[in-house]
């Protein structure tokens, strides 16, 4: 049976570009209840925050959403690979917060992230990287992580993490990057045994959200390409260990994928972390597990800032 959902991303209520401090431009988008509590959201390593819409979609009625793209991501420009790492990333994310708190007002920040920007939003606040000390603040109030990519140093889930890594940068680098029509993409996600479970309409969301036309404009390209895409897996083994979760200075939920089903991208949480922050795992969801079951992982998020500190 055909697809035929489409998920139409609204026009947000305030867009404001955010020079970072090599000039490059990157793009908040703000949407939702002004008024209501800030969730600031990010994405994976080669997608795209509008790919995320059939979840952050949930929170416009009570919730002040502030959305954004990692540099060479999504709906921005894509610059130099040079400064396509995870080091410049984490200082972008300062920048970021404190263009929010300028622009929009200063109040509490959720960050909720997936992945690889779930990575750079600890590494943000680790003693190691980070470039603030905790007296000045983390910039959040609490982390809703999805999936992080964390592993301590010496464990013996590192041999595992290096080699499936290592694999995943390889074949990410063979992967084609020119599609005469958007529908040529769709066709390979359908087979995609990773996003086999996804809500409908994310297929087709995928392709609108992370491709683009190519400056010949006579096919498609990644937005992300390739190439700079692996370049966040390789250097993601290194970066995991760094994550000082011995001393966050805010509240922590992680919530990952089924720990028992083989895994559709990295290995992604050590399980023996768990004491680190609160952490919880979707029964049959893998690594995009907010692109399979948003319902569930919005209801987790909603659960644990409701709660509050125990």
């Amino acid at each position: 049976m055909t697809d035929t959902t489409v998920w139409r991303i609204p026009e947000p209520i305030s867009t404001l570009g955010v020079r970072l401090d090599d000039g490059y431009v990157t793009t908040l988008r703000r949407y939702g209840n002004a008024d209501g509590r800030r969730l600031i959201l990010s994405h994976g390593n080669g997608l795209a925050i509008d790919l995320y819409y059939p979840f952050w979609s949930l929170f416009l009625d009570d919730f002040d959403v502030v959305v954004f793209d990692l540099r060479n991501h999504g709906r921005n420009p894509l610059g130099p690979i040079g400064r396509h790492n995870i080091a410049t990333f984490v200082h972008d994310l300062y920048v970021i917060l404190d263009t929010i708190d300028g622009a929009y007002g200063a109040k509490a920040n959720v960050g909720v992230f997936h992945s690889l920007s779930a990575l750079i939003a600890l590494l943000s606040m680790s003693s190691i990287i980070a470039e603030r000390t905790p007296s000045e603040g983390s910039g959040f109030t609490d982390l809703v992580l999805f999936d992080p990519p964390l592993f301590r140093p010496h464990n013996p889930s590192e041999e595992e993490f290096d080699r499936v890594a290592k694999r995943v940068a390889r074949q990410t680098r063979k992967r084609g990057n020119r599609f005469a029509e958007l529908g040529d993409f769709l066709e390979l996600l359908r087979y995609s045994t990773g996003l086999r479970n996804v809500v409908p309409g994310v297929h087709r969301l995928m392709a609108e959200t992370t491709l683009r036309k190519a400056d010949d404009g006579a096919h498609y390209v990644l937005r992300c390409p390739p190439e700079y895409e692996a370049r966040l897996v390789e250097y993601a083994r290194s970066y995991s260990g760094m994550v000082d979760l011995d001393n966050l200075p805010c509240r922590v939920k992680a919530l990952g994928a089924d720990p028992t089903l083989p895994s559709a991208y990295l290995p992604s949480f050590d399980l023996e972390q768990m004491d680190a922050m609160e952490y919880d795992f979707l029964p049959d969801a893998t690594h995009y597990l907010q692109l399979e079951k948003p319902e569930d992982c919005a209801a987790a998020l909603r659960e644990f800032l409701e709660r509050g500190p125990v």
